[in-house]
């Protein structure tokens, strides 16, 4: 992954590249730091390279503009952070339903507390029959090299935090086409005696024997050894086929960062 160059002028711009050099197809999500001429963060963007080759390099350009109007000649662009995950495994959020029926993607952002983490998994019904869900989903939590981080231990959600939308018990429900379901990640990012556990990555399966989605919840789990994980709850706030959100906030959802969460 490099940054190729910076157009200056009218219409400033950055190219980048990135190159597989795995054995597999991968998808990647770089996030780039826009700086001033005197180094101070201005911006950061997420762009996305999906499905790059084995021993592919594919290029893409930014405009700077769309970012920061008033950018200057003089600014700069910093590589902040690459994630990649396989084609096979990359959530999705829209376009043709997965041959699973169901997309499955996380919240780009958790919501952050007093040292706790909360985090939304996300499931659509994109298929032409019902998907049943009655319990939690499965995870396993993964290191930069997308492998399995040894150590940490998966619990109810309940038993890291209350009130955070990762408690509660499972119900059984029958989605369909164009319903959702939602459930709660929640950690602590507390540090004691050894090493801080840092995973980007968790693999996903929406229930046993369901097809695997690599997200990436940027766990910060600190030395606790703890990722609570909630049950599948029906998401109320879209209807089917409604195109877009309907305004009503699931009550026990995650609250906003600056909120306090129960301990």
């Amino acid at each position: 992954m490099r940054i190729t160059g910076i157009g200056r002028g009218p219409h400033p711009c950055f190219g980048f590249e990135v190159t597989n050099k795995e054995k597999e197809a991968l998808s990647y999500t770089v996030t780039f730091t826009l700086l001033s001429a005197a180094g101070a963060a201005l911006e950061t963007t997420k762009q996305t390279v999906p499905s790059v080759k084995p021993g592919e390099t594919t290029q893409r350009t930014v405009d700077m503009n769309a970012l920061l109007p008033s950018t200057q000649d003089s600014a700069q662009v910093r590589i902040a952070k690459v994630r990649s995950v396989p084609v096979g495994e990359a959530p999705s959020t829209g376009g043709a339903c997965p041959s699973s029926g169901v997309r499955v993607y996380a919240d780009e952002e958790g919501d952050a507390a007093m040292g706790l983490r909360a985090l939304a998994l996300h499931l659509e019904n994109c298929g032409t029959q019902p998907y049943r869900l009655n319990g939690y989903p499965q995870l396993q939590v993964l290191d930069e090299g997308h492998q399995v981080v040894s150590g940490v231990e998966t619990v109810r959600g309940s038993d890291v935090a209350q009130s955070t939308g990762a408690d509660g018990s499972p119900q059984p429900m029958a989605l369909k086409q164009g319903e959702r379901a939602y459930a709660v990640l929640v950690w602590r990012n507390t540090t004691g005696g050894g090493d801080a556990v840092n995973a980007p990555y968790a693999r996903v399966r929406a229930q046993s024997g369901a097809a695997p989605v690599m997200v990436i919840p940027e766990l910060d789990l600190g030395t606790t050894g703890k990722l609570g994980v909630g049950p599948w709850k029906k998401d109320d706030t879209r209807a089917p086929g409604a195109g877009g959100t309907s305004g009503t906030r699931v009550p026990d959802r995650p609250s906003a960062p600056n909120a306090p969460l129960q301990q």
